[in-house]
């Protein structure tokens, strides 16, 4: 199985399935001399768990993570960080009823068509339980680049979104509430709404905003590595993910250019920031701003028409343990993948290369 690696000069490989043993990562490329915050790591981890509140699944997992290598007297070696992640709450019968059959809108069928086996147990390599490695690698990363701040924040769950810009949010209430909402009102009402459709049996997506600030200027590459380019990879390969759209994305659609130019003050930087921090493929130093959006968990407790591996249409309801709504803990998924981005990118431009 290819695509298991992600970045250039700061990189992440992962391993490990929902079910298996451990989780795990190699971090490479990171620069010796880097104090670790261990209680950082964790707190982030932590941010990304199960079982963290009543409107996520109820997997009891601690998450703590095992460093291996790279790491001696709480600094980074310059040498790869290898950690592991075990898994200590698995209850694989919870899908004993799915190991001939196929979950509609899960990578069950074509994870069967493309390797001729699959393991079945939570999806295996393809549950979102593999993002916990990423996560670590995001808190390494952000060590690496302290100046720079990710704010990542629940903007909307299904039809209740929120109608400010992030500028008049206050992102210090992002952790007070279990939707991650940092505008208190409205976060009540997702998870009110959360609620509700969780006693349905049924699940809703929602949107991630991430914010980026004190980048510096110039990370990004010509042509085919711009660096929005490379966000917007980062985030479409966490779990659900269905769209990404940067600066003024597809509303900027509907202006002209004269509404949508950011016109330069003299210092080089913007009166408006319509390009989401990045001209050209390469940061100015204004914020950088995305969106990404998730669909609803394809797990539900209602009854669906499916097939199982003779053709045959078989009813299937959903079993076990799983988040009517995915996006309050894609939060730190979307910082951490952001993280690794902008530390690549950044020991990019630092190189020369």
């Amino acid at each position: 199985m290819a695509g298991n690696k992600f970045g250039n000069l700061f990189s992440i490989s992962t391993f490990g399935e929902s079910h298996g043993e451990a989780l795990g990562g190699v971090i490479d490329g990171c620069p010796a001399g880097i104090s670790m915050d261990f209680d950082f790591i964790q707190s982030e981890l932590s941010r990304r768990k199960p079982g963290q509140s009543a409107i996520v699944t109820q997997r009891k997992e601690p998450d703590e993570v095992q460093f291996l290598s790279g790491i001696f007297e709480g600094k980074t070696t310059g040498t790869p960080i290898g950690f592991i992640i075990p898994n200590t709450n698995q209850k694989s019968h919870d899908y004993s009823h799915i190991k001939d059959s196929f979950r509609p809108s899960h990578a069950d069928w074509v994870y069967e068509q493309k390797y001729g086996v699959r393991d079945y147990r939570g999806g295996g390599r393809s549950s979102a339980r593999e993002t916990a490695s990423r996560v670590v690698g995001g808190a390494i990363a952000k060590m690496m680049l302290p100046q720079v701040k990710f704010y990542a924040y629940v903007s909307a769950v299904g039809h209740i979104a929120l109608d400010k810009p992030y500028q008049d949010l206050d992102f210090s209430n992002i952790e007070k509430n279990p939707v991650r909402c940092p505008d208190m009102e409205k976060a009540a009402e997702m998870e009110e709404y959360i609620k509700e459709i969780r006693k349905q049996g049924d699940t809703v997506g929602g949107v991630v905003t991430c914010v980026i600030q004190n980048v510096p200027v110039g990370l990004g590459e010509p042509v085919f590595d711009k660096l929005h380019a490379e966000l917007g990879k980062a985030m479409l390969s966490i779990n659900a993910v269905k769209g990404f759209e940067y600066g003024s994305g597809f509303d900027g659609c509907k202006m002209k250019g004269s509404q949508h130019n950011d016109l330069y003050n003299a210092d080089g930087t913007t009166k408006t920031n319509l390009s989401g921090g990045v001209q050209g493929g390469i940061s100015n130093g204004m914020d950088i701003y995305f969106n990404v959006a998730f669909k609803p968990v394809a797990t539900i407790m209602q009854a669906q028409e499916t097939i199982d591996r003779e053709g045959n249409f078989v009813e299937m309801v959903g079993k076990g343990r799983h988040d009517p709504c995915v996006v309050p803990r894609a939060v730190p998924i979307v910082e951490a993948m952001a993280a690794l981005v902008i530390a690549d990118y950044y020991l990019i431009q630092q190189s020369g290369k």
